[in-house]
């Protein structure tokens, strides 16, 4: 049985200061998958992670403070891939995948279209060049399991208010429709395929208490590609730990 825990930690400098490495030790995951680390490697005392259990692979981007992925693992990948091959999307840190036997697990990080409309088309753009990306990857390595921050609501029962952001990056249709029609293409929702209920959110906003009072969006998941569904044994999201804005989400799979 493996478990997998994806965790957008927005700094991973600022996340190791509030307790990250305690929280890792008791999680004990098999494979802990990064995003938004905001550091490069030189930056780190890698050490922690060694002295933990885990072999770890870093993909920073090339702006500094900025996106990035990693994976952490127990057992040593029988290989590794950085980036997705599209120069554009590589120099921003945000795929990296290892490979165990037939089974491959990708840490990715989606891009943000809320910072305005330039970004936004470029988040739509990415999109689609991840669709054909992983299209292509799945026809070498078909057992997929695809984590990390996708930025991204995929149902109304995925965000606190539905109505009032119909119309803000990460809700919008177009965005909707693609997560939708990515799934219908292979892949399972690993939480929704375990839990149906409301109120399960991985992002709350810093501002207004969000997360007290638990306003949140799921914009963070463990996505599987169907062939694997027969493996699932459980998906859960963690809103205990508090490390980032996020919260890490876990998936137990017997692979």
């Amino acid at each position: 049985m493996a478990k997998i825990i994806s965790y957008n930690v927005n700094g991973i400098r600022s996340a190791l200061n509030k307790g990250l490495l305690d929280w890792l030790k008791a999680a004990n995951p098999d494979v802990l998958c990064l995003q938004e680390l905001k550091a490069e490697p030189g930056q780190l005392d890698l050490s922690v992670f060694e002295n933990a259990g885990y072999h770890h692979y870093w993909h920073p981007a090339q702006k500094k403070g900025y996106s990035g992925v990693a994976i952490l693992t127990r057992q040593k990948p029988d290989y590794v891939h950085y980036g997705c091959g599209i120069s554009q999307y590589d120099a921003e840190g945000r795929v990296i995948r290892a490979d165990y036997g037939d089974v491959s697990v990708l840490s990715v990080y989606h891009p943000s279209g809320s910072s305005g409309e330039e970004r936004q088309a470029f988040k739509m753009m990415w999109l689609a060049d991840f669709q054909n990306y992983i299209g292509s990857l799945k026809k070498q390595r078909p057992k997929l399991i695809i984590s990390g921050d996708y930025n991204i609501c995929h149902q109304p029962i995925d965000i606190h208010n539905p109505k009032s952001n119909a119309n803000t990056s990460g809700f919008l249709p177009e965005e909707r429709e693609w997560i939708d029609q990515f799934m219908k293409s292979g892949f399972i929702d690993s939480f929704r395929h375990f839990n149906k209920d409301p109120h399960n959110y991985s992002w709350w906003s810093f501002r207004a208490n969000a997360r007290a009072k638990n306003l949140g969006w799921r914009i963070d998941y463990n996505i599987v590609s169907d062939n694997l569904q027969q493996k699932m044994k459980r998906a859960a999201i963690l809103p205990e730990a508090k490390h980032s804005d996020h919260c890490p989400v876990l998936l137990e799979i017997d692979f």
